[in-house]
């Protein structure tokens, strides 16, 4: 089978886990991944004390974010690293960043910079709160953009502290991978390349959407702060009920008049119970005492019970897990969701898979994260065109590991 981006030369210049995973995505589909490792702080960061690589135990998110890729390392402060990094440019399609704009300046890595040594060059980056206005400047940090979107204040039950649920940067990584493709396309339609910029502010606004949106439209204290469990306007949808054995089931059915008829019976009550016989009833005028109907309910069998009912009547409902059941998860691993390796040191692991099926050009693991430098050497013959002696020179002089 082919794969869908297997002509694309990506460089990326990333540090922050939700921006270096933009650039795996891409790896995942054949794009050929160049992760630009510098010199010094590179070394610094990842090799172990014998000098090449940590062997003893394993970096899963650092693996997470850089399969698929290869490694070049190089010290962009002299003369002959810029040199190399000026030639992966003039071979690249894509340089993926997410460095300050103040580094990639004193590093030459800036859009003016590397555009004028390829016009059609896409040029992605991931911001902390996008590249324009005051705050352009501020740290890519997830947490302080997410505490500017207005979540965090309404994800926890009435009086408790907001809560950090962390899922805004990885709306930004795929937004920050589906910018590059999208500017791609623009490119062989146009021959034009572009900037293209994605920021954890709007990717935690994104991942808000649906509040934030309905709020621009309607303003209101009800989308400002949390709502209690046992507040929820419809009993049969938004609202969890504890069970036996001490976890919880949610129920998805706002259009109860078409779900009660199945429903009812499971938890004891009768469909024609005069109390909740139609959705205004059983949303408005009797709303508390169907809630607390429910809770009893519920609490009398253990989750199992009432997955297995749920599954039976085909409910929209279902028992919250924890993430014990995706890892184990039998429907996770027949979609590759979740996959299974043999790490050359420490044996068969599993780890998270791709999260898009496509059925000509699926997403392959094609290779583990690499140590530092692993492809420098190949990099700089097969690209370049760097002969093995000078390639050790540089070696020799730190240039390159």
């Amino acid at each position: 089978m082919s794969s869908a981006l297997a002509d694309v030369v990506i460089l990326d210049l990333t540090g922050e886990l939700w921006s270096s995973l933009a650039a795996a995505m891409l790896g995942d589909f054949g794009a050929r991944v160049i992760r630009v490792d510098t010199l010094p702080e590179s070394r610094e960061r990842r090799l172990s004390p014998d000098g090449r690589h940590r062997t003893t135990a394993w970096d899963y998110r650092f693996e997470l974010a850089n399969r698929n890729k290869l490694s070049v390392a190089v010290d962009l402060g002299c003369a002959p690293g810029r040199e190399i990094l000026e030639g992966l440019v003039r071979r690249a399609d894509v340089v993926l960043t997410d460095w300050s704009r103040r580094r990639l300046t004193e590093l030459g890595c800036d859009y003016e910079t590397l555009v004028a040594l390829k016009p059609e060059l896409v040029y992605a980056r991931g911001s902390g709160f996008g590249p324009e206005g005051l705050d352009r400047d501020l740290p890519a940090l997830d947490e302080l953009a997410a505490a500017r979107t207005g979540m965090m204040p309404i994800l926890p039950q009435p009086g408790e502290p907001p809560v950090y649920a962390g899922s805004g940067q990885m709306y930004t990584t795929v937004m920050l991978a589906f910018g590059v493709v999208t500017a791609l396309q623009h490119r062989q339609r146009t021959g034009e390349g572009q900037q293209v910029d994605t920021s954890l502010l709007a990717g935690n606004m994104y991942g808000a959407s649906l509040d934030l949106q309905a709020y621009l439209a309607m303003g209101g204290e009800r989308l400002v702060h949390p709502v209690a469990r046992l507040d929820a306007g419809n009993p049969m949808s938004g609202t969890l009920y504890p069970t036996q054995d001490g976890r919880w089931v949610t129920l998805t059915m706002p259009d109860t008049d078409r779900w009660w008829p199945g429903f009812a019976p499971i938890v004891g009550l009768d469909p024609a119970d005069p109390r909740f016989d139609s959705h205004d009833k059983r949303c408005e005028a009797n709303r508390l005492e169907l809630i607390a109907a429910l809770e009893a309910a519920f609490r009398r069998q253990p989750a199992a019970h009432w997955r297995r009912l749920f599954n039976e009547r085909q409910l929209s409902a279902d028992v919250i897990e924890d993430y014990g059941y995706p890892a184990a998860d039998e429907q996770a691993r027949l979609n590759h969701y979740v996959l299974e390796l043999d790490h050359p040191h420490l044996g068969r692991l599993t780890t998270l898979g791709f999260p898009i099926f496509m059925s000509d050009s699926p997403a392959r693991l094609e290779r583990m994260a690499p140590c530092l430098g692993q492809h420098s050497a190949q990099i700089l013959h097969e690209m370049l065109g760097y002969s093995a002696e000078t390639i050790r020179e540089l070696e020799a002089q730190g240039v390159v590991v």
